[in-house]
This record gives structure tokens, C-alpha cells and sequence, in this order.
């Protein structure tokens, strides 16, 4: 094959043809194609990454285009599921490399599948709850993988290498309990901030794509582009002093369900139950006044057994869903029978 096209990263010292060749005989899998999913899949893409595998259940909307850069009106107005339309453009990008858009909801019954035979796993998601499961299925079968998070104007990006670096539970042995941290749809983000973190999330992919392990960041680094403010927190030795359950114990829970929400079919109604086991208590008065200020929520009520909102989606987009929270964490999400679209209306208004 003709590196003609890879050229001026060919010229790189620390890629040339020997890196350019190994990356072109990779796979990466993007777990999340949303704003750091497009990106990163955009640069692995025009890299030249051999077989680019990207993951997601959502669909594109209107509120998406002003940091989702593989994405345009037209995908807005045909529907298209964030996965389908990043195969499509990136096609057209790159036609010599194989790409695989696959819409589905990354969970512990489909993850390690998903990612089996990957050089490097990258993250795109919007919850940690997917993260620890994909820090489940890495570890255990030693993939490489790149973590990243971007909300508001900050960012958080480090590398792990099962084995030799410290996992995501090293670091955080718990997920945040949902409605504890914000998301982009309560708290908005800069888009700029997105791409930073996604490119930088890219750039480790490459290193590992290109054998140059040696070379990947060690250090937990966060950013807040509107602040200027940037840190660097030394996270080598914290394998060695924490008592990892996935590192250390080989523990998967995640992975096998037991640290995971669960998620029922209401019989007789086109409503889906989601029900976290991480025995989560939220402040119902709080969540509302943070709803209060999110765009296309309406309609919101609170007492001291639950909160309910509408917001939009559902199986019929023009209903809209109802989204009731108790103070348990449990939701019920009415105006749809499918668990994805359950699962992304909770990321986006409750957290995970």
C-alpha cells in the first residue's frame, strides 16, 4: 500500500514507516461518538488506523453540531445514529482503511465482544458507569486503553496500560452517584475543550498504535481551557498503594453485572425502568433547579418523593419522554420501549 497519503506523518522521526505500517495493521474501538468520539475517531481515521471500530447508541440531533464535528444538518434531519453517520463521513474521508459504525449500547453483555482483537480502546462515553465496565474488560484481557472526560471548560484525560499503569479504579474506586456530577446537557461544554481532550486522547491511541508505549502520558492531566488552569497529577505508583479490585483483585464486577444499573421493561407501557445498585440518595430539590436551566426541559415538578420532567426524544420524537427520578436513583423514562434510548436520557439528565 502507498503511504502516500499518511506523508507528512510518515516525516514524523518517531512515526516514519515502520510506525505508519504498524498503525496501518491496527484496530482501534471508540466506545461513544459523541464530542470526544468524533474527534478522536475523525484523527485515527485520517491516520490511517487499519480498522476503526466506533460504538454508540444515541442519535444525532440539532444541540449536537456545535462540538460533534463529524456531524451536519443533514444527519439531523435523516435521523441517523451517531455511529451510522461517523461510518458514513469518515468513508468519504478515508476510503482505504475498514470503518465499522456499530449502534449499540456498550454494556457488560456486548463489551468484550466489541472490543475483542483491538491494538487500543478509546473513550467517548458520557457516564462512568460505561467506563468501569470497559476498565473491567480491558484489564482482563489487556487492551491498552485511553480514558477521557470533558464537561463544562475542563477536561480529564489519562492513559492505561493493564498490567503496567494504574487502572480508572485505581484511581476511582466508585462511580460518582448519579446526580452528583454534571453533564454536558445540565452544565454545558466549550467545544474547544472537547477538542483538546479528544485530540489528546487520539495522540495516545497513535502512540500505542505505532508501538511506542514507552511513550504514553503517566499522569492523570486536567484542563480548564476558560481558566487557563492545567494539572498534572503523578499517578504511577498508585497501582502499587492502592488495593485495586480490578487491578489487583482481578474483580470484575462491572463486567459481570454486579456493579452495574439495572434496566426492566415496564409491562403495559412504553416505559423503561432504570434502577442503579450503587444505593445512591439525591437531592431531588437540587436537581430540579439544576433541570431548571437546561434546554428543552419543561414541565418540571418536585416533592419529596420524586422529580418529573419532560425532555425530548422517545419513540416518537414529537411526544417527547417523562422522566420521573426518585430520591433512590431510580428513574422511569415513559415515551420509549428501547434501553438505549432509556439509558442516554439518563446520562444526559440525571448523571451516571
Amino acid at each position: 500500500m502507498s503511504l502516500e497519503r499518511y506523508n507528512r506523518q510518515v516525516l514524523l522521526p518517531f512515526i516514519g514507516e515502520e510506525g505508519q505500517n504498524k498503525i496501518l495493521a491496527s484496530t482501534a474501538v471508540v466506545i461513544g461518538c459523541g464530542a470526544l468520539g468524533t474527534v478522536i475517531a475523525n484523527v485515527l481515521a485520517r491516520a490511517g488506523v487499519g480498522k476503526l471500530k466506533i460504538c454508540d447508541r444515541d442519535f444525532v440531533e440539532e444541540s449536537n453540531l456545535q462540538r460533534q464535528v463529524l456531524f451536519d444538518m443533514k444527519d439531523v434531519q435523516e435521523n441517523m445514529p451517531k455511529a451510522a453517520a461517523a461510518e458514513r463521513k469518515l468513508r468519504e474521508i478515508n476510503p482505504t482503511i475498514q470503518i465499522e459504525g456499530i449502534v449499540t449500547d456498550v454494556n457488560p453483555a456486548n463489551v468484550e465482544e466489541l472490543i475483542k482483537g483491538a491494538t487500543v480502546v478509546v473513550d467517548g462515553a458520557d457516564n462512568f458507569e460505561t467506563r468501569f465496565v470497559l476498565n473491567d474488560a480491558c484489564v482482563k484481557h489487556g487492551i491498552p486503553w485511553v480514558y477521557g472526560a470533558a464537561v463544562g471548560s475542563t477536561g480529564l484525560t489519562m492513559t492505561i496500560i493493564p498490567g503496567k499503569t494504574p487502572c480508572i479504579r485505581c484511581l476511582f474506586e466508585t462511580a460518582p452517584p448519579p446526580g452528583m456530577t454534571p453533564t454536558c446537557d445540565t452544565a454545558g461544554v466549550l467545544g474547544s475543550v472537547t477538542g483538546l481532550i479528544g485530540n489528546y486522547e487520539a495522540s495516545e491511541a497513535l502512540k500505542i498504535c505505532a508501538g511506542h508505549l514507552d511513550q504514553i502520558n503517566t499522569r492523570l492531566y486536567s484542563i480548564d481551557l476558560w481558566t487557563s488552569e492545567m494539572h498534572q497529577f503523578k499517578i504511577a505508583k498508585a497501582r502499587e498503594v492502592a488495593d485495586c479490585p480490578t487491578c489487583k483483585r482481578r474483580n470484575f464486577e462491572f463486567l459481570e453485572g454486579q456493579g452495574a444499573s439495572t434496566t426492566t421493561g415496564l409491562c403495559g407501557r412504553n416505559a423503561v425502568q432504570i434502577n442503579p445498585r450503587n444505593g445512591s440518595k439525591l437531592d431531588l430539590s437540587a436537581m430540579a433547579k439544576t433541570l431548571g436551566g437546561t434546554s428543552g426541559v419543561a414541565n418540571i415538578t418536585v416533592n419529596k418523593f420524586l422529580l418529573k420532567f419532560n425532555a425530548p426524544g422517545g419513540d416518537k420524537p414529537e411526544e417527547g419522554l417523562e422522566i420521573t427520578v426518585f430520591p433512590d436513583a431510580r428513574a422511569i423514562v415513559k415515551g420509549t420501549k428501547q434501553v438505549p434510548v432509556a439509558r442516554t436520557a439518563y446520562a444526559k439528565y440525571v448523571g451516571a
